[in-house]
């Protein structure tokens, strides 16, 4: 995947991906925040989003919990995709106007008002964030299904024994 050659995606990104690909969205030339640096989220879809490709050609920048100036970077986003693993870690001084907001995270944290005593939330505090975005996703129901297609036909091309 690094080089470019035809390779098995891990499911999160290549979700994020079709996301893109789908919503119809233009990234080529934006500034793209990554929040987490992660083998399986974090590092793959920087190398994806910034790839000579259709879907990609952003500049992407990549932040962690040891990053300076983090909500300085994060500002400048055109589009942060947060997959920092922290509960509402992302609150809305940390976003641009008009951003397009990836939340990868979830978390089940407890909850008075639902049935199970849980509820899920992603690394995004939606309610506050949602307002200056120009779409974000939510949690559950955004990048989680998406993940699950990924891994589907990644089991699908193994079984086929292909790659893409």
């Amino acid at each position: 995947m690094t080089i470019g050659l035809p390779s098995y995606i891990s499911a999160t990104p290549q979700g994020i991906m079709e996301l893109i690909k789908y919503s119809g969205l233009e990234i080529t030339g934006r500034h793209c925040v990554v929040l987490g640096r992660s083998n399986i989220v974090g590092r793959p879809i920087s190398i994806l989003i910034s790839a000579k490709t259709k879907l990609g050609n952003a500049t992407v920048t990549i932040c962690h919990s040891r990053t300076e100036n983090l909500k300085a970077i994060t500002r400048q986003a055109d589009i942060l995709i947060a997959a920092i693993g922290q509960p509402e870690f992302v609150t809305a001084d940390m976003v641009k106007e008009g951003a397009i907001v990836i939340d990868v995270g979830i978390h089940r944290v407890k909850s008075d008002k639902t049935k199970s005593g849980y509820r899920l939330i992603g690394d995004v505090k939606f309610d506050t964030v949602a307002s200056k975005c120009s779409y974000i996703t939510p949690v559950p129901g955004g990048v989680g299904p998406m993940t699950i297609v990924a891994l589907l036909k990644n089991t699908l091309l193994a079984a086929k024994k292909t790659i893409y």
